[in-house]
Protein backbone atom coordinates (compact mmCIF):
# COMPACT_ATOMS: atom_id res chain seq x y z
CA UNK A 1 0.00 0.00 0.00
CA UNK A 2 3.17 2.82 0.78
CA UNK A 3 4.15 2.36 -2.69
CA UNK A 4 0.59 3.70 -3.92
CA UNK A 5 -0.44 7.36 -4.44
CA UNK A 6 -1.36 9.70 -1.52
CA UNK A 7 -4.79 9.86 -3.49
CA UNK A 8 -5.25 5.81 -3.66
CA UNK A 9 -4.14 5.54 -0.18
CA UNK A 10 -6.55 7.85 1.49
CA UNK A 11 -9.18 6.43 -0.58
CA UNK A 12 -8.31 3.16 1.09
CA UNK A 13 -8.48 4.41 4.29
CA UNK A 14 -11.56 5.84 3.54
CA UNK A 15 -12.95 2.85 2.70
CA UNK A 16 -11.97 0.71 5.56
CA UNK A 17 -9.81 -1.42 3.62
CA UNK A 18 -6.77 -0.74 4.97
CA UNK A 19 -6.34 1.37 8.78
CA UNK A 20 -3.60 3.92 9.66
CA UNK A 21 -2.25 1.38 12.27
CA UNK A 22 -1.63 -0.79 9.34
CA UNK A 23 0.19 1.58 7.28
CA UNK A 24 2.20 3.14 10.06
CA UNK A 25 3.22 -0.71 10.76
CA UNK A 26 3.67 -1.27 6.96
CA UNK A 27 5.92 1.95 6.68
CA UNK A 28 7.88 1.15 10.14
CA UNK A 29 8.55 -2.42 8.95
CA UNK A 30 10.48 -1.34 5.56
CA UNK A 31 12.06 0.94 7.23
CA UNK A 32 13.35 -2.16 10.05
CA UNK A 33 14.09 -3.72 6.66
CA UNK A 34 16.04 -1.32 4.98
CA UNK A 35 17.75 1.11 6.61
CA UNK A 36 20.68 -0.51 7.84
CA UNK A 37 21.56 -0.86 4.00
CA UNK A 38 20.66 2.92 3.34
CA UNK A 39 20.72 4.71 6.88
CA UNK A 40 17.64 7.15 5.77
CA UNK A 41 16.48 7.80 9.20
CA UNK A 42 18.47 8.93 12.42
CA UNK A 43 15.46 8.51 14.70
CA UNK A 44 12.63 5.83 14.52
CA UNK A 45 9.35 6.96 16.85
CA UNK A 46 7.58 3.46 16.59
CA UNK A 47 5.17 4.65 19.46
CA UNK A 48 4.50 7.74 18.12
CA UNK A 49 3.19 6.74 15.19
CA UNK A 50 1.79 3.87 16.62
CA UNK A 51 0.02 6.26 18.81
CA UNK A 52 -0.73 9.18 15.75
CA UNK A 53 -1.91 6.29 13.05
CA UNK A 54 -4.59 4.78 16.22
CA UNK A 55 -5.90 8.79 16.31
CA UNK A 56 -5.74 9.05 12.50
CA UNK A 57 -7.80 6.20 13.07
CA UNK A 58 -10.48 7.52 15.28
CA UNK A 59 -10.93 10.35 12.98
CA UNK A 60 -11.52 8.56 9.54
CA UNK A 61 -14.38 6.48 11.88
CA UNK A 62 -15.81 9.86 12.73
CA UNK A 63 -15.41 11.48 9.18
CA UNK A 64 -13.54 14.51 10.37
CA UNK A 65 -10.56 13.29 8.42
CA UNK A 66 -8.39 16.13 6.18
CA UNK A 67 -6.79 14.66 3.18
CA UNK A 68 -2.77 13.62 4.86
CA UNK A 69 -4.91 12.18 7.69
CA UNK A 70 -3.25 8.39 8.16
CA UNK A 71 -0.71 8.95 5.73
CA UNK A 72 2.60 7.53 7.18
CA UNK A 73 5.53 10.65 6.48
CA UNK A 74 9.05 11.50 7.76
CA UNK A 75 10.50 14.78 9.03
CA UNK A 76 13.94 16.04 7.78
CA UNK A 77 15.81 15.87 11.40
CA UNK A 78 16.08 19.90 10.70
CA UNK A 79 12.03 20.44 11.87
CA UNK A 80 11.90 20.39 15.77
CA UNK A 81 9.43 17.83 16.96
CA UNK A 82 8.60 18.00 20.64
CA UNK A 83 9.67 14.81 22.24
CA UNK A 84 11.57 13.67 19.67
CA UNK A 85 14.84 14.27 18.75
CA UNK A 86 16.33 16.80 17.01
CA UNK A 87 20.01 16.68 15.57
CA UNK A 88 20.43 18.31 12.42
CA UNK A 89 22.85 15.15 11.46
CA UNK A 90 25.61 16.88 13.90
CA UNK A 91 27.35 16.06 17.36
CA UNK A 92 26.33 19.44 18.76
CA UNK A 93 22.62 18.46 18.75
CA UNK A 94 23.20 14.47 19.47
CA UNK A 95 21.07 14.57 22.40
CA UNK A 96 19.12 17.70 22.03
CA UNK A 97 15.23 16.58 22.07
CA UNK A 98 12.91 19.69 21.30
CA UNK A 99 10.16 21.26 23.83
CA UNK A 100 8.08 22.24 20.81
CA UNK A 101 7.26 21.43 17.43
CA UNK A 102 8.35 23.49 14.16
CA UNK A 103 4.81 24.92 12.72
CA UNK A 104 5.50 22.93 9.51
CA UNK A 105 5.46 19.70 11.93
CA UNK A 106 2.56 21.54 14.12
CA UNK A 107 0.25 22.01 10.62
CA UNK A 108 0.65 18.34 9.34
CA UNK A 109 -0.37 17.02 12.71
CA UNK A 110 -3.32 18.37 12.73
CA UNK A 111 -3.95 17.50 9.36
CA UNK A 112 -3.69 13.68 10.71
CA UNK A 113 -0.55 12.88 9.01
CA UNK A 114 1.43 10.27 10.96
CA UNK A 115 5.09 11.03 11.63
CA UNK A 116 7.32 7.20 12.20
CA UNK A 117 10.56 9.51 12.52
CA UNK A 118 13.41 11.86 11.41
CA UNK A 119 15.72 11.46 8.21
CA UNK A 120 19.29 11.70 8.33
CA UNK A 121 20.77 14.49 7.07
CA UNK A 122 23.90 17.20 5.80
CA UNK A 123 25.06 18.46 9.23
CA UNK A 124 23.29 21.52 9.65
CA UNK A 125 21.79 21.29 5.72
CA UNK A 126 25.57 22.29 4.48
CA UNK A 127 26.32 20.00 1.74
CA UNK A 128 25.17 18.29 -1.50
CA UNK A 129 25.78 14.55 -0.82
CA UNK A 130 24.49 13.78 2.60
CA UNK A 131 28.31 12.72 3.51
CA UNK A 132 28.51 15.34 6.19
CA UNK A 133 25.98 13.79 8.67
CA UNK A 134 27.56 12.88 12.63
CA UNK A 135 25.55 9.69 11.95
CA UNK A 136 27.13 8.40 8.84
CA UNK A 137 26.44 8.94 5.00
CA UNK A 138 22.74 8.15 3.34
CA UNK A 139 23.24 5.86 0.28
CA UNK A 140 21.43 6.12 -2.93
CA UNK A 141 18.80 3.49 -2.58
CA UNK A 142 19.34 2.87 -6.70
CA UNK A 143 22.82 2.12 -5.81
CA UNK A 144 23.88 1.95 -2.42
CA UNK A 145 27.44 2.89 -3.31
CA UNK A 146 26.37 6.25 -4.63
CA UNK A 147 25.47 9.56 -2.93
CA UNK A 148 21.54 10.20 -2.77
CA UNK A 149 22.33 14.30 -2.72
CA UNK A 150 22.43 16.49 -0.25
CA UNK A 151 21.46 17.85 2.47
CA UNK A 152 17.80 16.48 2.31
CA UNK A 153 18.94 12.95 1.38
CA UNK A 154 17.82 10.99 4.00
CA UNK A 155 14.25 12.00 2.97
CA UNK A 156 14.45 11.29 -0.80
CA UNK A 157 16.51 8.13 -0.27
CA UNK A 158 13.48 7.12 2.16
CA UNK A 159 10.79 8.28 -0.42
CA UNK A 160 12.59 6.32 -2.68
CA UNK A 161 13.28 3.51 -0.87
CA UNK A 162 9.29 3.49 -0.02
CA UNK A 163 9.93 3.58 3.24
CA UNK A 164 6.96 6.45 3.69
CA UNK A 165 4.80 7.75 0.98
CA UNK A 166 6.21 11.50 1.34
CA UNK A 167 8.73 13.58 3.83
CA UNK A 168 9.46 16.77 3.99
CA UNK A 169 12.82 18.64 3.59
CA UNK A 170 14.09 22.02 3.68
CA UNK A 171 15.71 23.69 0.45
CA UNK A 172 18.84 26.19 1.01
CA UNK A 173 20.73 25.85 -2.34
CA UNK A 174 19.13 22.97 -4.24
CA UNK A 175 18.87 20.39 -1.32
CA UNK A 176 15.10 19.11 -1.76
CA UNK A 177 15.67 19.43 -6.02
CA UNK A 178 19.16 17.94 -6.21
CA UNK A 179 18.20 14.97 -4.05
CA UNK A 180 14.67 14.35 -5.63
CA UNK A 181 16.76 14.28 -9.33
CA UNK A 182 18.99 11.97 -8.06
CA UNK A 183 17.13 9.14 -6.12
CA UNK A 184 14.18 9.61 -8.94
CA UNK A 185 11.43 11.47 -7.23
CA UNK A 186 9.44 14.49 -6.80
CA UNK A 187 10.52 17.42 -4.75
CA UNK A 188 9.28 20.99 -4.67
CA UNK A 189 10.96 24.42 -3.04
CA UNK A 190 8.22 27.12 -2.93
CA UNK A 191 8.69 30.37 -2.62
CA UNK A 192 10.52 32.27 -0.18
CA UNK A 193 7.95 32.84 3.19
CA UNK A 194 5.57 30.40 1.71
CA UNK A 195 6.85 27.61 3.94
CA UNK A 196 6.98 28.96 7.92
CA UNK A 197 10.65 28.35 9.17
CA UNK A 198 9.68 28.49 12.73
CA UNK A 199 11.35 25.73 14.54
CA UNK A 200 13.64 24.95 11.40
CA UNK A 201 16.70 24.97 12.64
CA UNK A 202 18.42 28.04 10.45
CA UNK A 203 21.19 27.68 8.39
CA UNK A 204 21.07 30.79 6.13
CA UNK A 205 18.13 32.37 7.04
CA UNK A 206 17.47 34.63 3.88
CA UNK A 207 17.90 31.28 1.55
CA UNK A 208 16.43 28.28 3.69
CA UNK A 209 12.90 27.15 2.82
CA UNK A 210 10.53 24.17 3.84
CA UNK A 211 9.79 21.91 0.94
CA UNK A 212 7.84 18.62 0.12
CA UNK A 213 9.19 15.42 -1.54
CA UNK A 214 7.02 12.57 -3.19
CA UNK A 215 6.50 10.23 -5.33
CA UNK A 216 4.68 12.59 -7.86
CA UNK A 217 4.15 16.29 -8.13
CA UNK A 218 0.42 15.39 -7.18
CA UNK A 219 1.92 13.36 -3.85
CA UNK A 220 3.93 17.00 -3.06
CA UNK A 221 1.05 19.63 -3.91
CA UNK A 222 -1.27 17.32 -1.38
CA UNK A 223 1.48 17.31 0.93
CA UNK A 224 2.30 21.04 0.17
CA UNK A 225 -1.41 21.97 0.67
CA UNK A 226 -0.71 20.66 4.19
CA UNK A 227 2.53 22.66 5.35
CA UNK A 228 1.90 26.07 3.95
CA UNK A 229 0.73 28.94 5.85
CA UNK A 230 1.53 32.09 7.09
CA UNK A 231 2.58 32.22 10.35
CA UNK A 232 3.12 35.15 12.94
CA UNK A 233 6.22 33.54 14.75
CA UNK A 234 7.93 34.04 11.78
CA UNK A 235 8.64 37.65 10.19
CA UNK A 236 9.71 36.47 7.01
CA UNK A 237 6.12 33.92 6.49
CA UNK A 238 4.21 35.77 3.87
CA UNK A 239 0.72 36.83 4.85
CA UNK A 240 -1.36 35.10 1.90
CA UNK A 241 -4.69 32.89 1.67
CA UNK A 242 -3.56 29.43 2.06
CA UNK A 243 -3.74 27.79 -1.38
CA UNK A 244 -4.80 24.44 -2.69
CA UNK A 245 -1.66 23.61 -4.91
CA UNK A 246 -3.50 20.81 -6.65
CA UNK A 247 -6.35 23.08 -8.22
CA UNK A 248 -4.48 22.89 -11.49
CA UNK A 249 -3.35 19.25 -11.93
CA UNK A 250 -5.45 18.68 -15.27
CA UNK A 251 -5.19 21.88 -16.48
CA UNK A 252 -3.74 21.38 -20.26
CA UNK A 253 -0.33 22.28 -21.08
CA UNK A 254 -1.66 24.00 -24.64
CA UNK A 255 -0.06 27.35 -24.93
CA UNK A 256 2.59 26.40 -22.26
CA UNK A 257 5.43 28.80 -22.92
CA UNK A 258 9.17 27.04 -21.15
CA UNK A 259 12.33 28.80 -21.37
CA UNK A 260 15.27 27.56 -21.65
CA UNK A 261 18.53 29.57 -20.79
CA UNK A 262 21.44 28.71 -22.45
CA UNK A 263 22.73 28.88 -19.78
CA UNK A 264 22.02 26.17 -18.71
CA UNK A 265 22.53 24.14 -21.65
CA UNK A 266 26.37 25.16 -22.11
CA UNK A 267 29.55 23.39 -21.54
CA UNK A 268 29.55 21.41 -17.68
CA UNK A 269 26.21 18.82 -18.06
CA UNK A 270 27.34 15.39 -18.55
CA UNK A 271 26.31 13.69 -21.80
CA UNK A 272 23.80 10.92 -20.10
CA UNK A 273 21.57 13.94 -18.14
CA UNK A 274 21.89 16.16 -21.05
CA UNK A 275 19.94 12.88 -23.49
CA UNK A 276 17.29 12.88 -20.92
CA UNK A 277 16.56 16.68 -20.30
CA UNK A 278 16.55 17.01 -24.09
CA UNK A 279 14.25 14.16 -24.07
CA UNK A 280 11.78 15.39 -21.15
CA UNK A 281 11.55 19.03 -22.71
CA UNK A 282 10.55 17.11 -26.31
CA UNK A 283 8.10 15.10 -24.35
CA UNK A 284 6.91 18.47 -22.88
CA UNK A 285 6.26 19.77 -26.70
CA UNK A 286 4.65 16.56 -27.68
CA UNK A 287 2.11 17.59 -24.51
CA UNK A 288 1.83 21.49 -26.25
CA UNK A 289 4.10 23.56 -24.72
CA UNK A 290 6.63 25.62 -26.70
CA UNK A 291 9.93 26.66 -25.79
CA UNK A 292 12.11 29.83 -26.23
CA UNK A 293 15.45 30.72 -24.89
CA UNK A 294 15.77 32.87 -22.88
CA UNK A 295 18.86 34.14 -20.76
CA UNK A 296 20.28 34.44 -17.18
CA UNK A 297 23.35 36.22 -18.03
CA UNK A 298 24.46 36.54 -13.90
CA UNK A 299 23.78 32.92 -13.46
CA UNK A 300 27.61 31.57 -13.29
CA UNK A 301 27.67 34.49 -10.42
CA UNK A 302 25.42 32.45 -8.37
CA UNK A 303 27.48 29.87 -6.31
CA UNK A 304 30.20 32.51 -5.88
CA UNK A 305 27.69 35.00 -4.43
CA UNK A 306 25.49 31.81 -2.52
CA UNK A 307 29.59 30.65 -1.02
CA UNK A 308 29.50 34.42 0.12
CA UNK A 309 25.85 35.21 1.93
CA UNK A 310 25.10 31.52 3.20
CA UNK A 311 28.51 30.74 5.07
CA UNK A 312 27.99 34.61 6.52
CA UNK A 313 24.60 33.81 7.43
CA UNK A 314 25.58 30.27 9.14
CA UNK A 315 28.44 31.88 11.03
CA UNK A 316 25.70 34.00 12.72
CA UNK A 317 23.08 31.43 13.27
CA UNK A 318 25.33 29.11 14.74
CA UNK A 319 27.12 31.07 17.27
CA UNK A 320 24.00 30.23 19.38
CA UNK A 321 25.57 26.51 19.64
CA UNK A 322 28.36 27.17 22.59
CA UNK A 323 27.80 24.74 24.92
CA UNK A 324 26.24 26.79 27.32
CA UNK A 325 22.46 26.13 27.44
CA UNK A 326 21.67 23.18 25.23
CA UNK A 327 23.83 20.95 22.75
CA UNK A 328 27.20 19.60 23.37
CA UNK A 329 29.10 20.68 26.15
CA UNK A 330 33.28 19.73 26.08
CA UNK A 331 33.91 17.32 29.20
CA UNK A 332 36.97 19.40 30.04
CA UNK A 333 37.82 22.63 29.69
CA UNK A 334 39.95 25.37 31.75
CA UNK A 335 37.87 28.55 31.57
CA UNK A 336 34.90 29.95 29.85
CA UNK A 337 36.73 30.65 26.36
CA UNK A 338 37.86 27.06 26.67
CA UNK A 339 34.68 25.79 27.21
CA UNK A 340 33.71 27.82 23.63
CA UNK A 341 36.25 26.80 21.74
CA UNK A 342 36.15 23.03 22.94
CA UNK A 343 32.60 22.47 22.56
CA UNK A 344 32.18 24.32 19.18
CA UNK A 345 35.59 22.41 17.38
CA UNK A 346 34.10 18.86 18.94
CA UNK A 347 30.47 19.46 18.63
CA UNK A 348 30.73 20.74 14.81
CA UNK A 349 32.11 18.57 11.56
CA UNK A 350 34.71 20.07 9.08
CA UNK A 351 32.42 21.30 6.74
CA UNK A 352 30.38 23.46 8.85
CA UNK A 353 33.20 24.66 10.36
CA UNK A 354 34.52 25.96 7.14
CA UNK A 355 31.53 27.16 6.46
CA UNK A 356 31.72 29.21 9.82
CA UNK A 357 35.08 30.58 8.93
CA UNK A 358 34.52 31.91 5.78
CA UNK A 359 31.43 33.47 7.11
CA UNK A 360 32.67 34.81 9.40
CA UNK A 361 35.92 35.92 7.31
CA UNK A 362 33.40 37.87 5.09
CA UNK A 363 31.86 39.76 7.99
CA UNK A 364 34.92 40.89 9.25
CA UNK A 365 35.79 44.71 9.49
CA UNK A 366 37.39 45.01 6.26
CA UNK A 367 35.90 42.65 4.02
CA UNK A 368 32.22 43.31 4.67
CA UNK A 369 31.51 45.99 2.11
CA UNK A 370 33.90 44.10 0.12
CA UNK A 371 32.42 40.72 -0.18
CA UNK A 372 28.96 40.48 1.77
CA UNK A 373 27.57 43.81 -0.14
CA UNK A 374 28.87 42.88 -3.45
CA UNK A 375 27.15 39.30 -3.07
CA UNK A 376 24.07 40.81 -2.21
CA UNK A 377 24.09 43.03 -4.86
CA UNK A 378 24.89 40.07 -7.46
CA UNK A 379 21.69 37.94 -5.88
CA UNK A 380 19.57 41.12 -7.00
CA UNK A 381 21.13 40.76 -10.58
CA UNK A 382 20.14 37.31 -10.68
CA UNK A 383 16.78 37.85 -9.45
CA UNK A 384 16.12 40.68 -12.56
CA UNK A 385 17.33 38.37 -14.56
CA UNK A 386 14.97 35.88 -13.66
CA UNK A 387 12.25 38.28 -13.91
CA UNK A 388 12.91 39.65 -17.24
CA UNK A 389 13.21 35.88 -18.51
CA UNK A 390 9.48 35.84 -16.99
CA UNK A 391 8.13 38.04 -19.23
CA UNK A 392 9.03 35.58 -22.16
CA UNK A 393 8.04 32.67 -20.76
CA UNK A 394 5.49 30.56 -18.13
CA UNK A 395 8.33 28.20 -16.38
CA UNK A 396 11.71 27.93 -17.02
CA UNK A 397 13.27 24.22 -17.15
CA UNK A 398 16.34 22.75 -17.11
CA UNK A 399 18.50 20.07 -15.70
CA UNK A 400 18.74 19.88 -12.08
CA UNK A 401 22.37 18.41 -11.28
CA UNK A 402 25.23 18.11 -14.00
CA UNK A 403 25.68 14.92 -13.07
CA UNK A 404 23.99 11.63 -11.92
CA UNK A 405 24.46 10.22 -8.51
CA UNK A 406 28.35 10.25 -8.01
CA UNK A 407 30.09 7.84 -5.78
CA UNK A 408 30.38 8.41 -2.05
CA UNK A 409 33.65 9.83 -1.27
CA UNK A 410 34.56 10.47 -5.02
CA UNK A 411 33.82 14.58 -3.83
CA UNK A 412 35.02 14.47 -0.41
CA UNK A 413 38.46 15.88 -0.49
CA UNK A 414 37.11 18.31 -3.02
CA UNK A 415 34.77 20.92 -1.49
CA UNK A 416 34.92 23.41 -4.74
CA UNK A 417 33.72 20.81 -7.21
CA UNK A 418 31.15 19.20 -4.50
CA UNK A 419 30.00 23.09 -4.34
CA UNK A 420 29.36 23.04 -8.70
CA UNK A 421 26.53 20.38 -7.83
CA UNK A 422 24.26 22.69 -7.31
CA UNK A 423 25.46 25.04 -10.36
CA UNK A 424 21.53 25.00 -11.50
CA UNK A 425 19.62 25.16 -8.64
CA UNK A 426 21.52 28.23 -6.55
CA UNK A 427 19.96 30.85 -8.48
CA UNK A 428 16.11 29.85 -7.76
CA UNK A 429 17.33 30.41 -4.15
CA UNK A 430 18.73 33.91 -4.42
CA UNK A 431 16.06 35.12 -6.42
CA UNK A 432 13.47 33.25 -4.07
CA UNK A 433 11.68 31.47 -6.19
CA UNK A 434 9.70 27.94 -6.28
CA UNK A 435 11.44 25.18 -8.30
CA UNK A 436 10.55 21.50 -8.68
CA UNK A 437 12.71 18.76 -9.73
CA UNK A 438 10.76 15.45 -11.35
CA UNK A 439 12.13 12.43 -12.88
CA UNK A 440 13.08 12.64 -16.40
CA UNK A 441 15.06 9.26 -17.20
CA UNK A 442 18.11 7.88 -16.67
CA UNK A 443 21.22 8.29 -17.65
CA UNK A 444 24.68 6.23 -16.90
CA UNK A 445 24.89 3.08 -14.60
CA UNK A 446 20.82 3.11 -14.32
CA UNK A 447 21.04 5.99 -11.70
CA UNK A 448 17.78 8.45 -12.04
CA UNK A 449 18.47 12.16 -14.27
CA UNK A 450 15.86 14.84 -12.95
CA UNK A 451 14.74 17.88 -14.32
CA UNK A 452 14.02 21.10 -12.96
CA UNK A 453 11.16 23.29 -13.51
CA UNK A 454 11.47 26.82 -12.13
CA UNK A 455 8.17 29.22 -11.57
CA UNK A 456 7.48 32.61 -11.03
CA UNK A 457 7.06 34.03 -7.74
CA UNK A 458 3.56 32.18 -6.22
CA UNK A 459 3.74 29.78 -8.99
CA UNK A 460 4.18 26.39 -7.07
CA UNK A 461 0.18 25.42 -9.05
CA UNK A 462 1.74 25.74 -12.01
CA UNK A 463 4.95 24.19 -11.58
CA UNK A 464 2.71 21.13 -10.07
CA UNK A 465 0.48 20.95 -12.67
CA UNK A 466 3.09 21.32 -15.61
CA UNK A 467 5.06 18.46 -13.90
CA UNK A 468 1.65 16.54 -13.38
CA UNK A 469 0.73 16.65 -16.97
CA UNK A 470 4.39 15.31 -17.97
CA UNK A 471 3.63 12.31 -15.35
CA UNK A 472 0.37 11.94 -16.32
CA UNK A 473 2.31 11.03 -20.22
CA UNK A 474 5.53 9.06 -18.82
CA UNK A 475 6.61 6.67 -16.38
CA UNK A 476 9.94 7.86 -14.75
CA UNK A 477 7.91 8.37 -11.71
CA UNK A 478 6.89 5.16 -11.22
CA UNK A 479 9.77 3.21 -11.65
CA UNK A 480 11.25 1.94 -8.34
CA UNK A 481 14.58 0.82 -7.45
CA UNK A 482 15.62 -3.12 -7.28
CA UNK A 483 16.58 -3.48 -3.69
Amino acid sequence: MIDSSLKEIAAALRAKKVSAVELATESLARIDAGNGRINAFVTVDREGALAAARAADARLAAGTAAPLTGIPMAHKDVFCTEGVLTTCGSKMLANFVSPYDAHVVSLLKQAGAVMVGKTNMDEFAMGSSNENSHFGPTRNPWNTDKVPGGSSGGSAAAVAARMVPIATGTDTGGSIRQPAALCGITGIKPTYGVVSRYGMIAYASSLDQGGAFGYSAEDCALLLSGMAGHDPRDSTSLERETEDYSRDLNRPLAGLRIGLPTEFFAAGMSDDVRAAVDAAIAEYRRLGATTVEVSLPNARLAIPAYYVIAPAEASSNLSRFDGVRYGHRAAEYTDLNDMYCKSRAQGFGGEVQRRILVGTYVLSHGYYDAYYIKAQKLRRLIAQDFAAAFEQCDVIAGPVSPTVAFGIGEKSDDPVQMYLSDIYTIAVNLAGLPGLAHPAGFGAGGLPVGLQLIGNYFGEARLLNVAHQFQQATDWHTRRPAN
